[in-house]
């Protein structure tokens, strides 16, 4: 069984603009998040209690997992970017700075001003870093980090993301999410200070552990893995969960991985294209082109997977493929799209197995997805997605229609036509 509906304008479902203004939620501006209010509406909607576990194998900055926290549901997360992941767990325990915090900052502040004046930091970075700042907030970033670095605060890892958040807050490039532009057509008028953006940071941090501790939500138990979404029930224990619900990355050819590159690159995490690749890049799932290896993927064009799964929707995902392939040999941009839908199906389809057996019996599988249209041609992402999940188990589903996509763009003639739309795919086992 199936059914298409349209969201009520007053559902509580809200925007990705929630999470930018919420305690905690707001630490980290991830440019792949969901609101937390459609957690707090889905929780609500299925009767989760304190005796259930709700999971997310994309589980990101962790919208989904902190939201359960604070209604007292224990929860399984799973990311495969170990940037990312750090984020959340270090958002997901916020109570263990809920003492002292403000002191250790103003401490590592002071420490950092010696340290800026008596050292400067040169030839430490990739150049994109020497890019987006001036010299002297370069400096005083540095410094930062250095005295982070050698703290031994019980707040490090706070203080870690205070200074995260705070490099897109005192760039000098138009470094606005999701990202980086180092020139000077993008270049901001009014050069910030690190040490204030750093300290304001901290005591957003340290009021919003204030709030969240008032509140004093049900205790429960939290797991977040870094680890691979393909093999969620490993994670979460077969038949563990009553609720999955997760925002998979969408089928648009946007670089998950690059996006984090000015913070990974300042933490030195990574230092290349190259080193991104190899840790972050090659263990997402299909996505974006950047991830196309044509002479490794002969036989995912096939969709081999999909087939077993689904005939009918390997038919049709095998016209989409042909199409964009003819296209990618006609257009000057020599896109893979055509390998990058494919690899994505085949990718999806060990993420929905994988979540059907972590769900308990009648458990829902809920996903925010967008469609989307390369070279204008339309896959119809959550229909697709839904036709595999019936085929392979589930016993119906409801796509939920939450805001149409793309229209800023349609005065473009660059751009294609097709029009978007972002939904709400709620799987029952």
């Amino acid at each position: 069984m199936s059914s298409l509906q349209s969201i009520d304008k007053n559902q509580a479902y809200g925007t990705f603009k929630d999470s930018l203004r919420a305690p905690i939620h707001r630490w980290f501006t991830y440019p792949a998040g969901y609101s937390y209010k459609l957690v707090e509406a889905k929780i609500e909607a299925h009767g989760i209690g304190p005796d259930d576990v709700v999971g997310d194998p994309f589980v990101g900055t962790g919208t989904t997992s902190l939201a359960a926290k604070l209604r007292g549901v224990s929860s399984v997360g799973v990311e495969a970017h170990p940037f990312v992941h750090w984020v959340a767990q270090t958002k997901l325990h916020f109570e263990r700075g809920a003492d002292g915090l403000g002191e250790d900052a103003n401490s590592v502040l002071r420490d950092a001003e010696q340290i800026q004046a008596r050292q400067r930091c040169l030839n430490e970075w990739p150049d994109l870093v020497y890019k987006c700042f001036s010299q002297e907030n370069l400096f005083r970033l540095g410094a930062l980090r250095a005295a982070i670095e050698q703290t031994t605060s019980a707040h490090k890892e706070l203080l870690k993301v205070a200074l995260t958040a705070t490099l897109r807050d005192s760039t000098s490039a138009g470094a606005g999410w999701p990202y980086i532009a180092p020139s000077k057509f993008a270049q901001r008028k009014v050069d910030r200070n690190a040490f204030l953006d750093f300290t304001k940071r901290c005591a957003l941090i340290e009021s919003d552990i204030v709030q969240a501790m008032s509140i004093k939500p049900i205790s429960s138990s939290h797991s977040l893995v870094l680890g691979d979404a393909r093999r969620f029930s490993h994670f979460s224990g077969k038949g563990a969960l009553k609720m999955v619900l997760t925002s998979p990355p969408y089928l648009n050819n946007y670089d998950y991985a690059d996006r984090t590159r000015l913070e990974t690159y300042f933490w030195g995490m990574f230092n290349s294209w190259g080193e991104i690749t190899k840790h972050v890049r090659d263990k997402l799932i299909v996505a974006a082109t950047t991830q196309v290896r044509r002479s490794e993927m002969e036989e995912t064009v096939q969709l081999p997977g999909v087939g077993s799964a689904s005939q009918s929707v390997q038919n049709e995902l095998t016209e989409i493929v042909e199409r964009l392939s003819r296209l990618r040999r006609e257009k000057s941009g020599n896109k893979s799209y055509d390998l990058m839908v494919a690899g994505y199906f085949e990718d999806m389809l060990q993420v929905i197995v994988e979540v059907y057996e972590s769900l308990e019996p009648n458990g829902a599988f809920i996903l925010v997805l967008g469609d989307s249209a390369p070279y204008g041609v339309h896959v119809a992402t959550d229909e697709l997605v839904a036709r595999i999940a019936l085929d392979i188990g589930f016993k119906d589903y409801v796509i939920e229609v939450i805001r149409t996509r793309g229209d800023k763009w349609a005065g473009n003639p660059q751009r294609h036509q097709v029009p978007l739309r972002e939904s709400i795919v709620t799987l029952t086992k």
